[in-house]
C-alpha cells in the first residue's frame, strides 16, 4: 500500500469517526435543548396561573373597597340628608 493511498485511508477514517461523533454530539444537545424548552413553558404556565390568582385577588379586594366605600358614603349621606 502507497503513502498516499495510507494517507487518504487514514483521513476518510477520521473524517469519518468526527462526522459520526459530530452528529451524536448534536443529537444530544438538541435533545437537551428539547428538555429546557418543555421545563420553561411548564413554568411559564405555572407564573401565568400565580398571576391570574392574584389579579382576581386583586379584583375581589378592589369590589370589597368600593363596596365599603359606598356603603360608608351611604352612611355619612343618609344623616344628613334626612
Amino acid at each position: 500500500m502507497s503513502t498516499a493511498s495510507k494517507v487518504v485511508l487514514g483521513l476518510s477514517i477520521v473524517l469519518t469517526i468526527s462526522t459520526v461523533a459530530g452528529v451524536h454530539i448534536k443529537q444530544n444537545w438538541d435533545r437537551q435543548s428539547l428538555r429546557e424548552g418543555v421545563l420553561r413553558d411548564l413554568e411559564r404556565v405555572e407564573r401565568k396561573r400565580e398571576n391570574l390568582r392574584a389579579l382576581e385577588e386583586q379584583l375581589q379586594l378592589t369590589r370589597q373597597l368600593v363596596n365599603e366605600r359606598d356603603r360608608r358614603e351611604g352612611e355619612t349621606a343618609g344623616p344628613n340628608s334626612s
